[in-house]
């Protein structure tokens, strides 16, 4: 079994800043990549951010210059760091891992349940 459980969402003036951890826990052999996705009401879950676990991250445009994504891989944790904030990034923020369980072959997707996260005056 395998867990990833989010944490650091709320409610912060426009401008301001958030921090959100993801913590993966269980079984785990081996995680590859890590990263965080966003779904606002009535839009598709998009991509934020991605890291791997050598170090390569990847933004999506909209965020690039404000988040900056980090991982702790002795603590299977991911990090999104989110700065001067905007409206348009509310939206309920997932993890995402790459997981090899101890005994599998291949790698599994897995997702957290989501933080929410709004940025209102």
């Amino acid at each position: 079994q395998v867990q990833l459980v989010e944490s650091g969402g709320g409610l912060v003036q426009p401008g301001g800043s958030l921090r959100l951890s993801c913590a993966a826990s269980g079984s785990i052999f081996s995680i590859y990549t890590m990263g965080w996705y966003r779904q606002s009401p009535g839009k598709q879950r998009d991509l934020v951010a991605t890291i791997t676990s050598g170090g390569s991250t990847n933004y999506a445009d909209s965020v690039k210059g404000r988040f900056t994504i980090s991982r702790d891989n002795a603590k299977n944790t991911v990090y999104l760091q989110m700065n001067t904030l905007k409206p348009e990034d509310t939206a309920v923020y997932y993890c995402n891992a790459n997981i090899k369980r101890v005994g599998a072959s291949i790698y599994s997707n897995y997702w957290g349940q989501g933080t929410q996260v709004t940025v209102s005056s």
